[in-house]
């Protein structure tokens, strides 16, 4: 069985972005609540995570950034609050303890790449990670401080090589900027097609720059794809590449926004696609950190999470939710009990295999011979 370990602490689910916001971190207490109630941590590690150091912070990030999160964060009016994308009615609000809880969640995704680099667990899980949008001088996509580019940056440092694999909807844009010229770090990105969804990047023709051309892999897919065309492509990209790379840690970001009852996309995966595309990173990663990532829909990310934590651990939770759960939440079953219906058109479902085609093709042609594939 895997070493795992679990990185939480419960305040980084209290604080509330805007009422209104779709980005509700509640559910990351739900989720934990719900590994909880299958005896998840009886034979893993729970680990409690600290904040970031502001040096760590600035390892990415610029000290007119930090110094404007910190100051919003306690509630005082800047001017220049726009110039960080922040805005009150926007999709990065200024909200009280803002900077805490965000310097927790990369205190929380450094103490998981430790873990595992030191060798004291196999894999770790940090829900609260994965914020793939920030930007060095900026918020943005509901990220204000990037929690993976720092704890890749940590294990850069130790001389690590490291290949990011991100299976969010949405582009790990955030990630691939920072690391667009090193060949140090691969960094792979399935999502939804720019033209459809935030942020609008990730074609197939960003492929990095300098000693990182090639080194940034994206394969954009259209809405309704299901999980038979998103497993295909994925599995026909990531292991070869990441193979030939030959990690010494895979960091991986499991957003799970895929889903078909996702309220802000338009891809058709279901729990049980998610789960073998964990599966997949499983076989690729002797030593794997694990960040969270996008997920609007409350239940679907608990149970999807919880199925990736199974992955993890080595260990197949029953479907069945434990009753203490059920009457607490109203959640029966862990895996998927119906099918998606919207996109079940066989013509959207062509229509979706074909644009996956022809991005697979196409990285086939241009990443493929420079890594001598």
């Amino acid at each position: 069985m895997r070493r795992a370990a679990f990185v939480y602490e419960e305040a980084q689910s209290r604080h509330v972005l805007r009422k209104d916001h779709v980005f509700q971190p509640n559910r990351l207490q739900l989720t934990y609540e719900l590994l909880q109630c299958y005896g998840a941590f009886e034979d893993s590690l729970l680990v409690t995570p600290k904040m970031a150091e502001e040096s760590d912070l600035l390892s990415f990030h610029t000290a007119d950034y930090v110094e404007a999160v910190k100051s919003l964060s306690q509630g005082e009016e800047r001017e220049d609050a726009a110039a960080f994308n922040f805005s009150a009615a926007g999709d990065n609000p200024p909200y009280e303890g803002m900077y805490e809880v965000s310097a927790m969640a990369v205190g929380a995704s450094l103490l998981a790449a430790a873990l595992v680099a030191r060798g004291e667990v196999d894999v770790a899980f940090n829900i609260s990670g994965g914020l793939h949008h920030a930007a060095p001088g900026y918020a943005s996509g509901f990220c204000v401080f990037n929690d993976a580019v720092i704890a890749i940056l940590s294990l850069v440092k130790q001389g690590l090589r490291i290949a990011y694999v991100d299976i969010d909807a949405h582009h790990g844009d955030g990630v691939q900027h920072a690391f667009y010229q090193s060949d140090r770090v691969l960094t792979i990105s399935l999502h939804e097609w720019g033209r459809y969804l935030f942020p609008g990047t990730g074609g197939v023709g960003e492929l990095g720059r300098g000693a990182g051309t090639g080194y940034s892999v994206n394969l954009p897919l259209s809405p309704y794809t299901d999980d038979q065309t998103y497993l295909w492509a994925f599995r026909d990209i990531v292991p070869p590449l990441v193979e030939r790379f030959k990690p010494d840690v895979l960091v991986t970001q499991l957003g799970c926004d895929t889903h078909y009852l996702d309220p802000l996309t338009h891809f058709m995966l279901t729990t049980a696609g998610y789960t073998e595309a964990v599966k997949e990173l499983r076989s690729l990663a002797p030593k794997w950190v694990a960040l969270g990532g996008g997920g609007y829909e409350m239940g679907v990310v608990a149970r999807a999470w919880t199925l990736a934590y199974g992955v993890m651990a080595e260990r197949d939770w029953p479907d069945e939710i434990p009753a203490e759960f059920q009457q607490r939440y109203g959640l029966k079953r862990l895996r998927d009990e119906g099918k998606p219906t919207i996109g079940s058109a066989s013509r959207e479902r062509e229509q979706a295999r074909h644009f996956a085609e022809q991005g697979v093709a196409e990285l086939k042609r241009t990443i493929f011979p420079l890594h001598r594939l």
